[in-house]
C-alpha cells in the first residue's frame, strides 16, 4: 500500500499494529488498510471488540479523574496508543492544569502522533519504549525530566498486559515500577479476560491477534488482582470496567460484555 504522509518511514504498513487497530475500533483515522482489516477480523470473531475498546477508554476516563480528585498531578502512561479524544492529559489537565503526563508506547505510529498532538504542551512528554522494559523507562531522561518520583505518581498500564506474556514477567516489571513509586501513588491496570468466555471465541480472537506484532495472553480476575501486589486496592476492586465506578447505573449494566477487567491500587505506607 502507499505511505501515508504521516506515516514514519521504520513503520511496516504491511502488519497489523495492536495500537492502529486499537484507534480503529475507537473511531480514529490513524490506521492503515491491513489494521482495518486485521479489526473487522476480530469484530466477526468478538463482536463486541469496539464496545470492548470504548468502555476500556470511559475507564480510563474515569480513573483519571478519580487520580485527580485525589491529588495526583503526576502521570505515566505506558502503552498509550495512537492519542484520542479523552486522552490523560486532556482530562488531568482540565481540572488541574499543572498536571504532568508522560505516554510511553512502542509503536513508531502512535509516538509520532502524540509528538505531534501535544506540540507545545509543556507538561507532557513522548517516549518510545517497551513496557518491558521497565528500567529504560523510568531511567528515560524525558520521564526524569517531567516525573519527581518522589513525589505521589500513578502509573496506568491499560489495555496492555494482554500483549505481555507470562514468559515477559509482567509480575517482575511491576513489580519494578512498585520501587520506583513513593507511598501515595497509584496503579491502575486493565486486561481482556477470559472469563466467563466462549472457549470457541477466545480461540477466534487469539488467532486474529497471532497475525499483529502483539499475540495475545489473556488473563482471569485472580491473575489481574495478583499484579496489585503491594498496592491497595481502590474500591470496587478488579471488575468489569463498566463497573469501576460508573457515572450511572445503566451503564454498568451488562458490564461483562466489555471483556475487560479493570482496577486502581494505591501504594500505602
Amino acid at each position: 500500500m502507499q505511505r501515508p504522509d504521516w506515516a514514519p518511514e521504520t513503520i511496516d504498513v504491511e502488519r497489523p499494529s495492536v495500537a492502529r487497530m486499537y484507534d480503529y475500533y475507537l473511531g480514529g483515522s490513524h490506521n492503515f488498510a491491513v489494521d482495518r482489516a486485521a479489526a473487522r477480523a476480530m469484530v466477526a470473531a468478538v463482536p463486541q471488540a469496539p464496545l470492548m475498546a470504548q468502555a476500556n477508554r470511559a475507564f480510563l476516563r474515569r480513573a483519571v479523574q478519580f487520580l485527580t480528585d485525589a491529588g495526583i498531578r503526576q502521570f505515566l502512561d505506558i502503552g498509550s496508543g495512537i492519542p484520542t479524544v479523552g486522552n490523560v492529559h486532556e482530562i488531568a489537565q482540565r481540572h488541574a492544569p499543572d498536571s504532568r503526563v508522560v505516554y510511553v508506547d512502542v509503536d513508531p505510529v502512535a509516538v509520532a502522533h502524540s509528538r505531534e498532538i501535544l506540540a507545545g504542551n509543556d507538561h507532557t512528554a513522548v517516549v518510545q519504549e517497551d513496557l518491558r522494559r521497565p528500567d529504560r523507562i523510568l531511567t528515560h531522561p524525558d520521564v526524569r525530566a517531567m516525573l519527581d518520583f518522589s513525589q505521589p505518581t500513578a502509573v496506568l498500564v491499560v489495555a496492555v498486559l494482554h500483549f505481555v506474556s507470562d514468559d515477559d514477567r509482567p509480575t517482575e516489571v511491576l513489580r519494578t515500577l512498585r520501587a520506583a513509586l513513593t507511598p501515595g501513588s497509584y496503579l491502575v491496570l486493565s486486561q481482556a479476560s477470559d472469563d466467563g468466555r466462549d472457549e470457541a471465541e477466545r480461540t477466534e480472537a487469539e488467532e486474529v491477534y497471532r497475525r499483529t506484532d502483539s499475540p495475545l495472553w489473556i488473563r482471569s480476575r485472580a491473575e489481574l488482582t495478583g499484579f496489585f501486589d503491594g498496592f491497595e486496592l481502590v474500591e470496587p476492586g478488579v471488575v468489569w470496567v463498566p463497573q469501576w465506578r460508573p457515572e450511572t447505573p445503566e451503564s454498568a449494566e451488562d458490564a461483562e460484555r466489555a471483556v475487560f477487567l479493570g482496577g486502581v491500587g494505591r501504594l500505602g505506607g
